[in-house]
């Protein structure tokens, strides 16, 4: 099997491992919870992370290494979806810290959830959704 396959491969399982753990994320979030409860939600987190970080790699190795070459990645519409993806990044940085800072203690004790923390989780899997329709462009060679 060729290294583009594989790289591809886990690209792909990457972004749906992101998306699926976002989600579960998402459906965890209460407006009160428990330290123990917030303990949970930041492995969560730490998974989606770590599937984000393969997501980069994967798509670093298929742009400068195992992929279709510069005339394919020389399109302004990857610029868009890489600009997507480090803006739900950025985003994802203020969910993160409020999960690690708010764990820590007794782990019954109550804690009230912001509603912008659900905002901003709703806002990545928004942002999210728009980068396979920038991907399909690309395949079919549309550029802006």
């Amino acid at each position: 099997m060729s290294s583009y396959i594989l790289v591809k491969y886990l690209h792909i399982i990457s972004i749906l491992s992101m998306v699926s753990l976002l989600v579960v994320e998402l459906f965890l979030l209460k407006a009160e919870m428990t330290r123990g409860e917030l303990k949970r939600l930041s492995k969560v987190d730490g998974f989606y992370g770590l599937a984000s970080i393969l997501v980069v790699v994967a798509g670093l190795m298929l742009w400068f290494g195992v992929g279709k070459g510069d005339a394919f990645y020389d399109n302004p519409i990857l610029h868009i979806k890489v600009g997507i993806a480090v803006m739900v990044g950025l985003i994802s940085v203020v969910p993160t810290v409020f999960y690690v800072r708010q764990s820590k203690g007794g782990i019954e004790e109550s804690v009230s959830l912001p509603a912008r923390i659900r905002q901003l989780v709703i806002l990545q899997l928004i942002l999210l959704a728009v980068i396979p329709l920038l991907a399909v462009m690309m395949a079919q060679g549309i550029r802006l």
